[in-house]
């Protein structure tokens, strides 16, 4: 998962959570490691327009957890 928040909500990306973020995405690919997913999901980013249309007052912070973990905490899911 990853989530991009504005520094005003989070100075430290390590503050960005799914509550405060301004975009959440879940990248389409699932991964053995959290090394692998932490590399694939920076590659998804950095290809996609949502990484070429950061503002620089925006952070960025990647969560690698089970498929699962994201369904159940999912509102509406």
């Amino acid at each position: 998962m990853v989530l991009i928040c504005s520094a005003a909500a989070a100075a430290d990306p390590g503050d960005c959570t799914r509550s405060n973020a301004n975009t959440v995405v879940r990248v389409p690919a699932e991964f053995g490691n959290p090394a692998t997913c932490f590399m694939q999901a920076q590659a998804y980013i950095a290809g996609s327009s949502i990484g070429r249309e950061l503002e620089a007052n925006e952070r960025v912070r990647i969560i690698c957890v089970p498929r699962e973990s994201i369904i159940a905490s999912t509102p509406g899911q």
